[in-house]
């Protein structure tokens, strides 16, 4: 079985490619560890780390293009033999970045690579994180019935990442955001203890990892509808229609910078652009936020098979917020929508 070492050793073209980061060292292995290195070469690639991993990496990519060994050797050890290698300088320690240079490595900055390769999924990638958000949409559904007066907003999202660890997740995207009431003006609110009371906005931005890949989703609804609720269920309907203006209008070769475009001028058309206060998306993949970005300054070009958000949002201080956000993706020129979950207001 081929592994994404190779592919990035080719992008990459350096003598030696040796990646330490995290996130990096788990696109090469598909394994989620804290510790290790990976080192590729002209001779193919090797998973150096500890006591830890040893056993369980050895026995995952037993029939891999990576073989394992226990970590002994410091890096410019290991690099001993090359002249030049390849690492990922802007998540390089600068301390790790001077021994390499003071061995006498010519540096070569591996991060373009990765950069452009994780932006395009391969089909097991594309899997993993359609599962994801199949989980995450199962929970978010199931939710809706448990939710109940006083309830904190920590007890939320508790539910919440219960149900999509019972659905398969094997973790949270990021942290459950949970905000009743004024605290959904705060497009990242700390989720609190808060409770739940009639008439309550409830905004819920939540995602969780199959696979190593993430999903994102975000909802707002009412619950209960005590009619003082008229300028937010208007600016609801604005939202959703320049949620739905970006799905429509994205397509194969655009810019992040017109894909914001899109929403932010829809919204823009109401009054509403002013309190659209961040970006319509990002990249989804092994990591929550990835390349490309929706930006209104954004000119990275968005292709086939990437992954990404729409979520556009309004929030005004002290009053309310409201953000829909699918995870969505380019096929075939057009978006298709990886969450699916209903996006009409929903009234519990």
């Amino acid at each position: 079985m081929k592994t994404n070492a190779s592919k990035i050793f080719k992008l990459a073209g350096a003598e030696a490619v040796l990646t330490e980061a995290q996130d990096l060292r788990q696109y090469l292995t598909g394994l989620s560890t804290t510790f290790g290195y990976v080192l590729t070469d002209k001779d193919g690639t090797v998973f150096y780390t500890d006591s830890r991993y040893i056993e369980g990496a050895t026995k995952a990519l037993k029939d891999s293009d990576i073989s394992v060994r226990i970590y002994e050797n410091p890096p410019e050890k290991l690099l001993s033999k090359y002249r030049e290698v390849a690492i990922p300088v802007g998540r390089t320690l600068y301390g790790d970045y001077e021994k390499l240079k003071s061995a006498g490595l010519k540096i070569v900055d591996s991060l373009p690579s990765f950069t452009s390769a994780m932006s395009v999924k391969e089909d097991y990638e594309l899997a993993y994180i359609k599962e994801a958000c199949k989980i995450a949409d199962k929970a978010f559904v199931d939710l809706l019935g448990q939710i109940k007066e006083g309830m904190s907003e920590n007890d939320v999202a508790a539910h919440l990442e219960f149900l999509m660890r019972k659905y398969g997740a094997s973790g949270t995207s990021f942290d459950t955001i949970v905000a009743f009431g004024e605290n959904s003006s705060v497009p990242h609110h700390e989720t609190s203890l808060r409770k739940l009371r009639f008439g309550d906005i409830i905004l819920i931005d939540f995602g969780c990892k199959f696979g190593g890949y993430c999903s994102d989703c975000t909802r707002t609804m009412l619950f209960g509808d005590d009619k003082k609720h008229g300028d937010f269920k208007s600016a609801y309907e604005k939202v959703l229609k320049a949620h739905m203006v970006a799905k429509e209008n994205i397509t194969d070769g655009v810019t992040g910078m017109q894909a914001d475009a899109f929403a932010r001028d829809c919204l823009k058309k109401y009054g509403l652009d002013k309190y659209f206060t961040h970006s319509l998306g990002h990249g989804i993949g092994i990591n929550i936020h990835e390349f490309p970005r929706l930006s209104p300054k954004s000119t990275d070009v968005l292709v086939n098979r990437m992954v990404f958000s729409d979520e556009p949002g309004v929030y005004l201080e002290g009053e309310y917020g409201i953000r829909i956000e699918d995870s969505i993706m380019l096929e075939n020129g057009k978006v298709v929508s990886l969450t699916d979950s209903d996006k009409k207001l929903i009234i519990l």
